[in-house]
């Protein structure tokens, strides 16, 4: 009971035994969690997901009619012709209010302010996923966005534990991580820092089993929960000595030069597009968020004062035209995936694309009818699909994602806010 501590500070987590106020019980199974996972596979399922900070003009979004035979909207034009690849939603959000401060709910359905209690806290789509999957990749996930803005950093991606994950910030970056290896000498100081972390694991599994024999029932729980906490220790560490000295793929083309969230949005989509291709990661996330700057559209106004448009025409016209442009990128990037073979398929279907906002109207600050666009990933596109949005029979987004994780091959029922699976 002495040795209660043990830190794993390159891996970012503390091993802490938890306070056992008993000393008899049945054994707890020692055998590491990892076990070698079979190689990337063409085939393979994926998920992206695209969102942005301020939502999207609703009005210009939705048509009036359901069905396969629904009607050009201004912003469904730059898509048109990728409308059999895709399908748009009405009537899917979370039932959160907050405006602006609950739209990184967009992927977890759950406000981090009310995560504290929840086994799986605020953890976003994307995140619980990559803990499912991700270690068959060299990144479990990849999150890429801004750390400016009107709240300062990437609010898509969260982790169970309540963290928000810091993103790639631009193209350079993500180039670099994705094709440069690390030099011959700081590949040798990892293979030697995963050693000591390997021994100090082992050391806490068996501290942990010792005491597994001598307490009771309760303190078991604990124990458990600590264990699991070791285990997901050991995945990443697993992951890390796997693809240590293992070369990155082949860069095609040179290390990009950075210029501004608005002309590096489509190189942003070309690299996702290849660390899919690579199998470099299989689960990515995107935000359109604080640097995504209007004058590099020639709009004079800023994006986040554009957005309380207060029914000003102009206002709306600048911002249809901010849209635009998002959403034309978002169907080039479906496209491209559309033309990658992947086997005896192409990448859109076995990549599963979500795109939209957690915010509804950035004008009323609501996060109720949120935009929602799904593409690729062996689903039935080409449709407009309502679901009730109030009432016994409204539909969680939630659901949604209940959906894609079991086409992921994750095997649950129940995500975040969800009541069931979608239909």
């Amino acid at each position: 009971m002495n040795r209660r501590r043990f830190i794993l500070q390159s891996l970012g987590a503390t091993l802490a035994l938890p306070g056992l106020t008993s000393l008899k019980a049945s054994a707890v199974g020692g055998n590491a969690a990892v076990q070698m996972a079979k190689g990337a596979g063409m085939g393979a399922r994926r998920f992206v997901a695209i969102g942005n900070l301020l939502g999207f003009q609703v009005k210009q979004l939705f048509p009036t009619t359901t069905g396969r035979d629904y009607e050009k909207t201004a912003l469904l034009e730059p898509i048109w012709e990728n409308r059999s690849q895709m399908t748009v939603f009405r009537g899917l959000d979370h039932g959160v209010k907050g405006g602006h401060f609950a739209v990184h709910s967009f992927l977890s359905g759950v406000l981090n302010s009310e995560a504290q209690n929840r086994p799986d806290g605020n953890v976003t789509i994307d995140q619980y996923l990559a803990e499912e999957v991700g270690f068959e990749t060299r990144f479990p996930s990849l999150t890429v966005g801004s750390e400016g803005g009107i709240h300062g950093g990437c609010q898509i991606a969260w982790t169970k534990s309540g963290v928000r994950v810091p993103p790639i910030t631009n193209p350079a970056e993500l180039f670099e991580k994705l094709f440069v290896s690390d030099s011959t000498e700081r590949q040798a100081r990892r293979v030697q820092e995963n050693g000591v972390q390997a021994s100090i694991l082992d050391s806490v599994r068996e501290e942990a089993n010792r005491l597994s024999h001598q307490v009771n029932k309760e303190d078991k729980d604990k124990l458990d929960e600590y264990l699991t906490s070791v285990r997901d220790v050991e995945k990443r560490l697993e992951l890390r000595k796997r693809w240590t000295t293992q070369p990155k793929p082949n860069a095609p083309f040179d290390k990009p030069a950075n210029r501004n969230a608005v002309e590096d949005l489509p190189l942003l989509y070309e690299l996702i597009t290849l660390a899919l291709q690579t199998d470099s990661t299989r689960i990515a996330t995107l935000e359109i968020g604080g640097d995504f700057m209007p004058q590099h559209l020639g709009i004079k106004k800023d994006y986040h004062g554009l957005s309380h448009h207060g029914n000003d025409p102009e206002a709306i016209a600048s911002l249809i035209t901010l849209e635009q442009y998002q959403i034309e990128h978002f169907g080039k990037f479906v496209n491209r995936l559309s033309k990658v073979n992947d086997g005896d398929r192409t990448l859109l279907d076995s990549t599963t694309v979500l795109f939209g906002s957690g915010m509804g109207d950035g004008n009323s600050h609501r996060n109720s009818d949120l935009p929602i666009l799904l593409a690729g990933g062996g689903y039935k596109h080409g449709e407009y699909r309502q679901v009730p949005r109030e009432g016994i029979n409204k539909v969680p987004l939630c659901n949604l994602f209940v959906d894609i994780a079991q086409k992921m091959g994750v095997e649950t029922d129940q995500f975040g806010s969800s009541t069931g699976r979608f239909a």
